[in-house]
């Protein structure tokens, strides 16, 4: 059997799944909703699958067929967990016929998604947004982690390409053996949006933010693995040495009460987006993201953008954007480490908007476009390498023969 192929004029047929779409709004829930638009507006035909609510949290991109779903014990006003692919999903991916499978999630869905891909003959391809087997250890359940990890290693190492947003995270994976064929799928920033002239003094004032306060912003959901307790320890103690020192916390989550009992002093703004998320960060003095699950961290890319100088864990997601000593610190991931960061921050402003000026510049090498395009690049090779195990039979002729017909 010859395997599928397509070549870069030709158009393709992608099929998305994901865990999460559009009924909580993350760093990958945006990244997939951009490549989907960039996808269409490219002329390729794509349908996601994805559990659904029936209050969605913003207007999704593309075409979204629900997969049957429950609620996430302990986390049902949040996330959902996909049943995989039966009844009319599945009836929507056969007759749909994709050239190429792209998979978000490790999960029940995914796992349906690439045992389709195997039996049809098809390549499937899988972006890494979160190292979700380091999660049971914010929840009492370590034990679980190392077979997590064992898990991600079989599901990912059966896809044709796996796409990380980072060097270094493209590094722990190979470090772990996660993966055969490893490949970046780094992120972009709206820097016309994410900009320092958003900064808005009169806001500031408005939010209990006086003018000599130094700012320190959180951006997020507000969930434990986000690092949210490391977060107020590290505030606390740098507080203590720069009582000039406010917080600003921006998002959502089920932590949010907590959080809020933690830093009684801080000001929490709730879920932002659009010109609105613009303005909190660039009315902020320093971000701070002490989170080690992210892969990539969109909110810090953000950050940058908008002039803000950063504080981030010695992690993949911090270590690929962070420049330490030029655009903020990096700092290891304990309180002390971070507060230490934090209070030379504070006290130094003519250092705070050096280094958020270099951060801004180097936020302008991000491009969606130029981003997205080599990603499509890789989906032709992923199909042009792609060779059938014995036995199995695609489903349709190949790409390049369909469209030229």
């Amino acid at each position: 059997m010859t395997a599928p192929t397509a070549t870069p004029d030709k158009k393709l047929r992608v099929a998305v799944f994901s865990g999460n779409y559009n009924f909580v709004m993350d760093g990958p829930v945006r990244a997939l909703n951009t490549l989907v638009a960039y996808l269409e507006r490219q002329g390729h035909e794509v349908l996601v699958f994805a559990p659904t609510t029936s209050t969605p949290a913003f207007e999704h991109a593309g075409t979204l067929i629900s997969i049957p779903s429950i609620p996430l014990p302990g986390r049902r006003s949040e996330y959902r967990i996909g049943l995989g692919l039966i009844g009319k999903a599945k009836r929507e991916l056969v007759a749909f016929r994709p050239d190429i499978l792209h998979i978000a999630a490790p999960d029940i869905t995914g796992f349906g998604a690439l045992n389709h891909a195997r039996k049809v003959g098809i390549p499937a391809v899988a972006s890494f947004h979160t190292r979700f087997d380091t999660y049971p250890r914010y929840y009492n359940m370590r034990w679980l982690e190392k077979h997590v990890t064992n898990y991600m290693r079989y599901f990912f190492n059966r896809c044709e390409h796996v796409y990380p947003p980072s060097q270094s995270m493209a590094d722990e994976l190979r470090r772990d053996g996660i993966g055969r064929d490893i490949r970046q799928w780094t992120r972009g920033v709206d820097g016309d949006l994410f900009n320092p002239a958003r900064r808005d003094m009169d806001w500031r004032a408005q939010n209990g933010l006086d003018g000599d306060d130094v700012v320190v912003a959180f951006v997020g959901r507000l969930v434990l693995e986000k690092g949210i307790d490391l977060f107020v320890d590290a505030f606390r103690k740098a507080k203590a040495i720069a009582p000039h020192l406010k917080a600003l916390v921006v998002g959502d989550g089920p932590e949010r009460d907590s959080f809020a009992r933690l830093l009684p002093e801080g000001f929490f703004a709730g879920y932002l987006q659009g010109e609105d998320l613009a303005r909190a960060y660039a009315s902020a003095d320093v971000f701070f993201n002490p989170s080690i699950t992210e892969t990539f961290g969109n909110v810090t890319l953000e950050a940058m953008a908008s002039g803000l100088p950063s504080v981030g864990a010695a992690a993949a997601g911090s270590k690929s954007l962070i420049e330490d000593g030029v655009t903020g610190f990096v700092a290891e991931p304990c309180a002390v480490s971070f507060a230490e960061k934090v209070s030379l921050l504070a006290a130094d402003g003519g250092l705070r908007r050096r280094f958020g000026q270099t951060a801004r510049e180097r936020s302008q090498r991000y491009s969606w476009d130029a981003v997205l395009a080599e990603l499509v690049g890789h989906y032709y090779e992923a199909i042009e390498q792609f060779q059938p195990s014995a036995g199995q039979a695609h489903s349709r002729p190949a790409a390049a023969r369909r469209h030229a017909a």
